[in-house]
C-alpha cells in the first residue's frame, strides 16, 4: 500500500467525512438490512464504546491496526477515524470478516468505501484463524488489534495466539464482549501465562454486564519484550465472571493466586 500524504485541510475533510458516516450509522442504522441478517443493534458496538476505542488508539498513535469482525462497520469506522487522526503517513487497517458478504451482504464494506476508507483499509473474507497464521509467518506487524469475531473459545484463543506475534511488543489488543466466559477465559490464558496486562482505566464508563458489572470491552497491553516461558512454567488459568458459577470454595484461593499479576 502506498504512503498517503495528508495535508492538513485534506486530512480534516477526510476525518469529517468518516465522522459523518459514523454518526449517520449510529443514528439511523445501516442503509439496508440484509434479509435474515444479524440484528444491527445486537451485533454493533455502541457509539460510546466506538468513541472509547477511537480515543485509546489515538492516544497510542497507532499506524497499523488489525480488526477481526466487520459486520456493519461501527467499530471499523471508529478505528479508521483514529488512524486518520494520528497523522500516520501510511495508515493501514486490515479487516477480517468471512461473513461480510454471506451474512451482511457487503453493507459494512460499502460504508467504509462511502467514507473513502478503501484507500487505507483492506477486507479479507476468510477465517481469521487461517489468515492471521499467514500474516504472522510473513512477519506482518501491527500497533494494535480489535477482536470481535467468533466468540467460540477455541477461535478466540487462536486469534489471540497469532495476534500476540503480529502486534508489536508494547502494543495493545482490544476485545469486544470479553464479559462472555468464552472470550474472558481465552484472554485469561495470555494474562496469566504471557504477561498481557489490562490497561488501567481503559475503557471507562462503557457498557457493563447486567450481573457483576464486568466491562464489555477488555484492553490489554502486550509485554515488551515478548516472554518465552518454557512449558514447565505453565500456570493454570480460568475465568469466573458473568454466567459462571465460579470455583468450589476450596479452589478459590488457588484460582485467585493464579490470576494475580506476577
Amino acid at each position: 500500500m502506498n504512503s498517503i500524504v495528508q495535508p492538513g485541510g485534506v486530512a480534516d475533510e477526510w476525518r469529517d467525512r468518516v465522522a459523518a458516516v459514523r454518526r449517520e450509522l449510529a443514528e439511523h442504522g445501516p442503509p439496508r438490512s440484509p434479509h435474515g441478517g444479524p440484528d444491527f443493534a445486537t451485533v454493533t458496538l455502541p457509539e460510546r464504546e466506538c468513541d472509547q476505542v477511537r480515543d485509546l488508539l489515538v492516544d497510542e498513535r497507532v499506524g497499523t491496526v488489525v480488526e477481526i469482525g466487520l459486520a456493519y462497520a461501527g467499530s471499523a469506522l471508529a478505528i479508521s477515524e483514529a488512524l486518520l487522526r494520528t497523522g500516520s503517513q501510511s495508515p493501514r487497517h486490515v479487516v477480517i470478516d468471512p461473513f461480510q458478504y454471506t451474512a451482511y451482504d457487503g453493507v459494512g464494506w460499502e460504508l467504509l468505501r462511502s467514507a473513502g476508507l478503501d484507500d487505507i483499509a483492506e477486507l479479507v473474507t476468510e477465517p481469521s484463524q487461517r489468515f492471521l497464521a499467514r500474516l504472522a509467518d510473513a512477519g506482518f506487524a501491527a500497533d494494535a488489534a480489535f477482536v470481535d469475531g467468533s466468540h467460540h473459545f477455541h477461535n478466540v484463543f487462536v486469534d489471540l495466539r497469532f495476534l500476540g506475534e503480529i502486534v508489536r511488543p508494547g502494543g495493545i489488543v482490544l476485545l469486544d464482549d470479553v464479559w462472555w466466559p468464552s472470550a474472558g477465559a481465552a484472554v485469561a490464558y495470555f494474562a496469566v501465562n504471557l504477561g498481557w496486562r489490562p490497561i488501567p482505566g481503559a475503557p471507562v464508563g462503557g457498557t457493563a454486564a447486567p450481573a457483576g458489572g464486568r466491562p464489555r470491552i477488555g484492553a490489554y497491553r502486550l509485554p515488551d519484550p515478548r516472554p518465552t516461558p518454557g512449558f514447565e512454567e505453565f500456570r493454570p488459568f480460568c475465568w469466573f465472571g458473568w454466567g459462571s458459577p465460579g470455583p468450589p470454595e476450596s479452589g478459590r484461593r488457588a484460582s485467585a493466586t493464579a490470576m494475580a499479576p506476577r
